[in-house]
């Protein structure tokens, strides 16, 4: 072949495969954005962004310098006190001093956790540094044990979250008339704790079962059902397996003794036997004044345990019905106390009266001082008796809850438990924080917030609710309307402008799909 047919034979062959290579090219291109347009029909979402980084808080992470759940407190100054220099301050720094015995035999150990449950109480253990400054100190003078505790504390009014004040009631030692064993007259029994009476985290010989909480019946080895309820007990579910204590005349007389949480019972060969608690069956505490209340039987304002005592007397039937509303149900073990010794608290210490108060120990510490002041019905029920007087946290019960929660103990027999059945008022409380954890102090280590932004700032950006801002526009158009009505009614003439409608909200277009052209192949020219 001549060197010119070679030459045009390998350009018209080139020209061909160029062709084709475009036709190809222009056919994937074409079906890669048919590809597209329909993962777009269908996927309507944006494609997932990076998450942005975390925004760094403008103050630091630090914690609170006194933290109480539930709770809102204000630093005081002494001299704020209503009658704190009038306060026998001897006698509360020797009830202070008892309990200090016991937080300083504590060594540094930690409470178990079956009591704290996890929660770090807000004074922890800042009492052993005051402990150890009142071991060595064998005060006699009320001014000294004054500068004692105004050296070592400060004082913090506290109170529940958005209430004033704070709540007192009154408990004592119950004296009752008893027998050893069961007769025609003493009929009700005491028991002391069963065997079968199982608490998650506890032994089963431990002293002093916490009262709140589940509490189970152990059948077996391994099963647990809640335990027996007051009805089931008094039903006599428990009986003839002696755990029978002591016996007493009334019921009411064991429902109040189970309220108290002790009780001294003679005997009438002239012995007695000293009881306190040791567990309970599981249920909440029902108050049963509170039933009387709801029911109308006794006015609020008349209530006290005098009058349910009354009313449980002429009513046998219903204060049967009234005792199994509280299914709560008290066991109690024998102390060996003499007949001097008062009642021993959930600190492990004998109480004081007049000085010892019951707390929730869920919150507060035992052994805190609390300075308690207002008005109370010591002389007589309708009496307003001043009451300023510190007293030291040494008991619980499972009726107290709250930051501001106390029952006041006035001690054993008829006239204490006079003054303490007719306690419930509010009061002031100002708990006695050791300055070690003096929140003025630890605050002041607190970052201070950006200032307020000025006045002009303020007014080119007001701040508005949109709840209120709402309801300001729905009143306008019928306040024109009224305003109308009386114009009207006048014989004058007003103009009313209707309120401006809002714009049409934009309409929701959802994208249509494109058909999808065919693609058709070209044949190629031969030549």
């Amino acid at each position: 072949m001549a060197p010119e047919a070679r030459i045009k034979a390998f350009l018209k062959t080139s020209a061909t495969a160029l062709c084709a290579g475009v036709v190809a090219l222009s056919s994937f291109s074409l079906g890669a954005e048919a590809a597209r347009r329909h993962y777009r029909s269908h996927h309507h979402h944006l494609p997932a962004l990076p998450a942005a980084p975390p925004r760094a808080l403008p103050y630091p992470q630090l914690p609170l310098p006194f933290e109480i759940p539930g709770a809102q407190y204000l630093p005081l100054a002494w001299a704020d006190l209503k009658g704190w220099s009038d306060d026998d301050h001897l006698a509360a720094y020797k009830t202070f001093r008892a309990s200090c015995r016991s937080i300083n035999a504590q060594n540094g150990a930690a409470e178990p956790k079956a009591e704290i449950k996890g929660e770090s109480k807000a004074l922890g253990a800042s009492l052993r540094e005051p402990c150890r400054a009142a071991k060595s100190l064998e005060l006699t003078d009320d001014a000294r044990a004054k500068t004692f505790f105004e050296e070592n504390f400060a004082p913090l009014r506290i109170s529940r979250l958005g209430e004033p004040d704070g709540f007192v009631t009154g408990y004592y030692e119950p004296v009752l008339e008893g027998s050893r064993t069961q007769t025609d007259v003493y009929n009700v029994p005491v028991y002391r704790r069963p065997s079968n009476l199982f608490v998650r985290g506890y032994k089963q010989d431990s002293v002093s079962l916490p009262n709140k909480g589940p509490v189970y019946r152990k059948i077996g080895r391994r099963k647990l059902v809640p335990y027996y309820d007051r009805a089931e007990i008094e039903d006599g579910k428990i009986a003839g397996r002696g755990l029978e204590i002591a016996w007493l005349k009334d019921p009411t007389d064991l429902l109040f003794a189970q309220i108290q949480g002790s009780a001294r019972i003679k005997f009438e060969d002239g012995g007695m036997v000293r009881l306190n608690y040791d567990a309970y069956n599981g249920y909440p505490y029902t108050a049963v004044g509170r039933i009387l209340i709801e029911r109308g039987i006794i006015p609020k304002e008349e209530m006290s345990m005098q009058k349910i005592r009354e009313w449980m007397a002429q009513t046998p039937d219903g204060a049967k019905e009234l005792r199994r509303q509280n299914r709560s149900y008290i066991f109690f073990r024998e102390v060996n106390l003499s007949d001097k010794d008062e009642a021993v608290g959930a600190q492990g210490i004998p109480l004081t009266a007049g000085r010892s108060i019951a707390v929730d120990k869920s919150l507060h510490v035992y052994g805190t001082p609390f300075f308690i002041e207002g008005e109370l019905p010591i002389d007589s029920e309708r009496s307003k008796t001043p009451f300023h007087r510190l007293m030291i946290a040494q008991d619980t019960g499972s009726a107290i809850i709250g930051p501001a929660r106390a029952d006041l103990y006035f001690g054993a027999g008829a006239d204490a438990g006079r003054v303490s059945g007719r306690l419930r008022h509010p009061m002031h409380f100002v708990m006695l924080v050791p300055k070690g954890l003096d929140p003025t102090a630890r605050a002041a280590r607190l970052p201070v917030p950006d200032p307020r932004p000025s006045e002009k700032i303020a007014k080119l950006f007001p701040q508005t609710d949109p709840a209120k801002d709402t309801a300001k526009d729905q009143a306008k158009p019928a306040a024109a309307a009224a305003a109308a009505a009386v114009a009207q009614g006048k014989g004058e003439t007003v103009a009313v402008a209707n309120p401006v409608p809002l714009p049409v909200p934009r309409p929701v277009i959802e994208p249509v799909q494109e058909p999808r052209r065919p693609i058709k192949n070209r044949p190629h020219r031969q030549q």
